[in-house]
């Protein structure tokens, strides 16, 4: 954890080159801001049939930890908006949610 997972409608998904570049940034925001190991990083597309709202939803997962306070995340989600508008041109919808360790269970 983190987990980054950036819903893109199919219509609107940037060439690989754009999302390389996206990927990059994303995985410097994990590790920096919030300080993850890079092994425990993971940043995902998933191409969407858009209905209604924002044209992207990013939704980031992450363990909860006592360097990760509400400023911190602010910091991250504001890093991730410029990152995504840089890259993509669209403004996403951006939620975070944090879990307690002993509330996640994991293999792999």
């Amino acid at each position: 954890m983190p987990n980054v997972t950036i819903f893109i409608p199919a219509n609107r998904m940037p060439p690989d080159g754009a999302l390389a570049i996206l990927t990059e940034q994303c995985t410097e925001l994990c590790t920096g801001i919030l300080r993850a190991a890079l092994a425990n990083v993971h940043v995902i597309y998933v191409t969407v049939r858009h209905g209604q709202g924002h044209p992207v939803f990013a939704e980031i997962r992450y363990r909860l930890g006592p360097c990760r306070t509400t400023l911190v995340m602010d910091q991250f989600m504001e890093g991730l908006d410029m990152a995504i508008r840089r890259n993509l041109d669209l403004t996403a919808r951006i939620r975070c949610f944090g879990y307690a360790a002993s509330s996640i269970c994991a293999r792999n």
